[in-house]
């Protein structure tokens, strides 16, 4: 099996090849027009042709004795984190539970390695049951869930992530070790907005029943301080989340006397002298 980059010679078998997947995983609910339509507008040559050239694409083909039996297509962006998204990885139907894939895959992840990616990212409909099963014969753990339209209709998109390491492999991607070698597990569709990145909620088991703590999301930390009133900080980037309640501590008024109460109407009235006052 020859894994190598895309050529423009190879567009017309890209095309025939990502149609007969499409058809074998969503063609018991999609229309046989919906999933013609979607390789008019994925894999058109134009399309194609500027994938094959653009330095952030990456598109690599599977070939045994001359004839393309896979394709996998991903994109890499760069921002707070280096993602390496998979956009498409197709097998020919009749080669599937080979390998192809997995081999696919692979070539991705080298190439992504070397572009300083640091996490993959895949996303597939919930209703490709073969999809679902690559994805975590691979590894890869669920990131969360998101509903997409196609031609009117909703479908939910599972995505599933994963981290790569110097080797080149990947590893569960929610799976981290404390400091004390303790293994704990992200939840990355649980999370909160802080002032630099996100922090996603962190727990002791797989099933993510225990609560463990936090992970920023700026510089993946899990050494996270958190007050009574759910004020979250990474004690090393300091990315930080605001107060979310109210806190007798942090909003405190002493007062020497009190002139004055009175009642007028619905109003409560009192004059103060303030003499030791701290707003946090």
């Amino acid at each position: 099996m020859d894994v190598r980059t895309a050529t423009m010679d190879d567009v017309e078998a890209i095309r025939s090849v990502a149609r007969a997947s499409l058809g074998a995983s969503y063609g018991h609910v999609l229309d046989e027009d919906v999933l013609d339509a979607a390789i008019d507008e994925w894999y058109d040559t134009d399309s194609l042709g500027e994938d094959i050239d653009a330095e952030t694409q990456l598109l690599a083909v599977a070939v045994e004795d001359g004839t393309l039996r896979g394709i996998a297509q991903s994109e890499h962006v760069e921002g707070r984190e280096n993602i390496g998204y998979i956009d498409w990885l197709h097998v020919e139907p009749d080669a599937r539970g080979r390998g192809i894939g997995a081999q696919l895959l692979a070539r991705v992840e080298q190439e992504l390695l070397e572009q300083g990616v640091e996490r993959l990212e895949g996303r597939i409909l919930t209703e490709s049951d073969a999809g679902i099963e690559f994805y975590t014969e691979q590894g890869f753990s669920v990131a969360g869930e998101r509903t997409v339209t196609i031609e009117g209709e909703s479908f939910t998109e599972r995505i599933y992530t994963a981290f790569l390491d110097e080797s080149g492999s990947h590893h569960r991607g929610d799976e981290r070790q404390t400091t004390d070698g303790q293994t704990v597990y992200v939840a990355f569709d649980e999370s909160v907005r802080g002032s630099e990145a996100p922090f996603f909620a962190v727990y002791a088991d797989p099933n993510h029943e225990s609560r463990y703590g936090w992970l920023c999301g700026g510089d993946e930390s899990l050494d996270i301080a958190m007050d009574t009133m759910e004020r979250i900080e990474c004690t090393t980037c300091n990315n930080r989340r605001k107060p979310v309640r109210w806190d007798a501590a942090y909003l405190w008024v002493q007062f020497s006397s009190i002139h004055a109460i009175g009642v007028s109407g619905h109003d409560v009235w009192m004059t103060v002298a303030v003499t030791d006052s701290w707003l946090g």
